[in-house]
């Protein structure tokens, strides 16, 4: 029982953490490494017309390639 409660809360830690991609505001978003206000602003952008269904779909955004979503994914929710 005390594995469980431990595994529930390391999971409510880690959804605390990550950045949720169609909620984050821009600021939330340029806290990401590699991510900067200017490519912040355009994940925005973007979701208002594309609601982002996983967080693979962030590299559709200009100036989020294979590397930079790499170094950020762990830290990414939709």
């Amino acid at each position: 029982m005390k594995f469980l409660t431990a595994i529930m809360a390391l999971m409510i830690t880690v959804s605390l953490w990550a950045v949720n991609i169609n909620s984050a505001t821009v600021e939330e978003l340029a806290q990401l490494p590699g991510i900067g206000q200017m490519t912040a602003q355009k994940i925005v952008k973007y979701r208002k017309s594309h609601k982002f269904v996983s967080t693979e779909e962030l590299m559709k955004v200009n100036g989020i390639g294979q590397k930079k979503y790499n170094k950020i994914k762990k830290q990414l929710s939709i």
